[in-house]
């Protein structure tokens, strides 16, 4: 309905890719909602042109961080704090009512009925039921609501850091006072519940709605082989528990998302992480901090040798933002032999 809309949010390349996966998949189960997605200023231009031709609305808008390196602490997951950024989805009042989804989902069967539930309807989290999981949630949006949103995080912040924490505290009384706003849990299947409760997820995981990639092994942080049909990367029991969502995530990536991106990226360089042949540990180094993920080769890349010679005019400050848009020279001044070196020293 026009009126109504699926919202996402993308504050990088990498959750952009994930939006993309997202949109994809909720169109393929011919919903009849809008879809929207709210971006960040750092999802690159040809991301944005991408997310623009599978969305019908994207809005820039600010990043808000909680900065709340304590909490944030507690569940090793410092990056979390940019989701306090989801609150702006509150502020989409040409919309009656809308249905935020994270980048990290994906939907493998219709969920439009999702829109007669009421504000705020949520699955149960996992690791703690008595709240809600605000991977997939119903709401209307309200520049009240919102007024009253940012006023609750400025005073009491965020119990966990995230927009989780805040928006539990917000709505507190989700988990007592209306049974009809809970969410089956197979619209917010948690790929971390398959570990705690796989008996159940064999007895019921064939009726799931929407897959949730929870933690921080994202679909887009593996890789893929094509050939092998194949998830590669991160924990080989995480990879193996839920292999077949990870599969379905990446047939359609590389489907309909990847021949749109390399279409967009033109003679930037770009690596899609599916045409799989290596895969190579990369670092980051940014100050005192060591992040830690990886990178797919690619048997050939054609705009090599201009990649490396454009690296070395680069700043560090450029490189860095280069890095963070996951546009690193993967073939020259950011080669694994270079990283190595980097990675030997420091250790030294």
């Amino acid at each position: 309905m026009a009126d109504q809309a699926f919202v996402t949010l993308a504050t990088n390349d990498n959750y952009a890719k994930g939006a993309m996966v997202l949109a994809r998949s909720l169109r393929n189960h011919h919903t009849t909602s809008k879809l929207v997605v709210l971006t960040g200023p750092q999802v690159s231009d040809p991301c944005q042109s991408v997310l623009k031709k599978l969305f019908d609305e994207v809005r820039v808008v600010d990043v808000l961080d909680s900065k709340d390196t304590a909490h944030l602490a507690m569940m090793k997951r410092p990056d979390l704090g940019v989701t306090f950024t989801k609150l702006h989805c509150w502020t989409l009042t040409h919309y009656s009512k809308c249905v935020f989804m994270d980048a990290d989902t994906l939907v493998v069967s219709n969920i439009d009925d999702l829109f007669e539930r009421e504000e705020l309807s949520a699955a149960p989290d996992p690791g703690w039921p008595d709240c809600f999981n605000t991977g997939v949630f119903v709401f209307q949006p309200s520049m009240a609501t919102y007024e009253k949103l940012m006023q609750y995080s400025a005073e009491h912040g965020s119990f966990d850091g995230g927009d989780q924490g805040v928006l539990n505290g917000f709505f507190s009384s989700w988990a007592t006072t209306d049974i009809s706003k809970h969410l089956p849990f197979i619209y917010n299947l948690s790929s971390i519940a398959l570990y705690t409760y796989l008996p159940a997820f064999k007895q019921y995981g064939g009726n799931a709605k929407v897959v949730h990639f929870l933690g921080q092994m994202k679909p887009w942080s593996l890789t893929f082989d094509p050939k092998a049909q194949k998830v590669r990367g991160g924990s080989q029991d995480a990879v193996a528990s839920h292999s077949s969502f990870l599969l379905d995530w990446w047939t359609l990536y590389s489907r309909e998302v990847l021949p749109l991106l390399q279409e967009h990226y033109g003679d930037q360089p770009f690596h899609s992480g599916c045409l799989v042949f290596h895969t190579l540990p990369w670092l980051v180094f940014n100050r005192s901090h060591l992040f830690a993920s990886s990178i797919v080769q690619e048997e050939e890349c054609q705009e090599a040798s201009a990649a490396a010679s454009e690296a070395s005019r680069l700043s560090s400050e450029e490189r860095r933002e280069r890095w963070e848009r996951g546009q690193a020279d993967y073939m020259g001044e950011d080669s694994f032999e270079n990283i190595q070196k980097k990675l030997d020293a420091f250790l030294k």
